[in-house]
């Protein structure tokens, strides 16, 4: 049976309550998902800090082949609407369930970025 538009928004509505109660259980209980925000989109979810910035995380429920760049590019579109220190894109891995053991992608500029505080 293949995925149709409204089965695949669920899937990614699941998957972001997911990992949003996941971080809010094990990073800060203010995170949560972000309400979405038209054409100005800063992410998936709201609530996650560094070295006092926001991080915008993008998350993706996707039963093809990884697309690193769009995903990507549409991470670093985000952290630049919300003015994010940094983005990532969390991706659900096919057949695990659990929230932590999913996949996370960031440029190196976004690495140095949590790591330092600063973006360079």
């Amino acid at each position: 049976m293949s995925r149709t538009n409204a089965s695949a928004r669920a899937a990614g509505a699941r998957f972001e309550r997911c990992i949003a109660d996941y971080l809010a259980e094990h990073v800060d209980d203010r995170v949560d998902r972000r309400v979405k925000t038209g054409s100005k989109d800063r992410g998936d979810i709201s609530g996650l800090r560094h070295m006092g910035g926001r991080i915008v995380l993008e998350l993706k429920d996707y039963g093809g082949r990884y697309l690193l760049g769009p995903w990507l590019r549409e991470a670093e579109i985000e952290r630049a609407n919300d003015d994010a220190l940094a983005g990532a894109v969390v991706i659900k891995r096919r057949g695990v369930s659990d929230p932590g053991d999913q996949v996370v992608a960031m440029t190196v500029r976004d690495l140095v970025a949590l790591i330092t505080g600063e973006r360079p």
